[in-house]
């Protein structure tokens, strides 16, 4: 497994843990941070034998945003990552899943702070959690820049347009049970058990057929712009197959024989 001084990976069964690992800056993204984050995402991909994701940060924050000061390597941790992001400068925007959506279904466990690229991050997450005591928001504006991370784009498509409006345009921070309310989180635990809770969903998933999971959360993301009728066609193109597939007939037996599935992605 890979990782770097910044972003630790962890396996729990099927499931590829990837943990923001800056707690003395509340896990704000640095080189070195975002060059593991994005090879854990490759990473989790590569890999059969992963089903889920589980992301999160260390030492009771999510992630508070970006660096600048270490993304420029101003005399800051990371100097031995420039070359890969000179070779691929999308990089930075792969790693934070704006340029780059996982093929296995990603959870959030989100703790503390996760406010700017924080928030930015989540929407490209599939599933997410949060302790009560987690603060979201999308601070750009407050100091004047803009939140290029995608937040203009998804987040109207995630939430209600007058919550994402008021969200980006005041630079207030949410509360969980407000992220809650107007849809930005889907669970909101008692403080310390995000992550217990995120594998917990992780495990219910890892117990599905793994290439229905990826069929299905791929069907949802290629149809969400389309029209009604040009999803529904897309959806049996991509549907049908899994029907045909070993996985599909061993999810059959074990029903009718009453046992758990032994799956093989086949």
């Amino acid at each position: 497994m890979g990782g770097t001084e910044h972003l630790t990976v962890q396996r729990e069964g099927a499931t590829l843990v990837l943990t923001l690992n800056r707690p003395e800056a509340r896990n704000a993204l640095s080189l070195p941070m975002l060059v593991g984050l994005y090879d854990g995402w490759l990473e989790a991909d590569a890999d059969d034998s992963v089903r889920s994701i589980v992301f999160t940060g260390a030492g009771g924050s999510f992630c508070s945003g970006m660096d600048l000061k270490a993304l420029a390597g101003d005399g800051m941790t990371g100097e031995e990552y420039r070359d890969r992001l000179k070779a691929d400068p999308d990089l930075h925007w792969k790693a934070m899943l704006r340029h780059h959506r996982p093929r296995k279904p990603v959870i959030a466990a989100v703790e503390g702070y996760c406010v700017a690229g924080g928030t930015e991050m989540l929407q490209g997450t599939d599933i997410r959690v949060a302790g009560e005591s987690a603060t979201f928001g999308l601070f750009e504006v407050k100091r004047g820049l803009f939140p290029i991370g995608g937040s203009t784009v998804r987040l109207q498509r995630q939430i209600p347009r007058t919550h994402a409006l008021e969200m980006l345009l005041t630079g207030r921070p949410y509360s969980a049970r407000e992220a809650a309310a107007v849809g930005l989180v889907g669970h909101v635990v008692p403080d310390g058990t995000a992550l217990g809770k995120a594998l917990e969903i992780a495990e219910q998933i890892n117990a599905c057929g793994p290439l229905a999971v990826e069929a299905v959360k791929a069907s949802v993301y290629a149809t969400a712009e389309m029209t009604e009728s040009d999803g529904l066609a897309a959806e049996l193109t991509r549907g049908w197959p899994v029907f045909d597939t070993a996985d599909a007939k061993e999810g059959a037996r074990a029903f009718a024989e009453k046992r758990p599935p032994v799956y093989k992605r086949a």
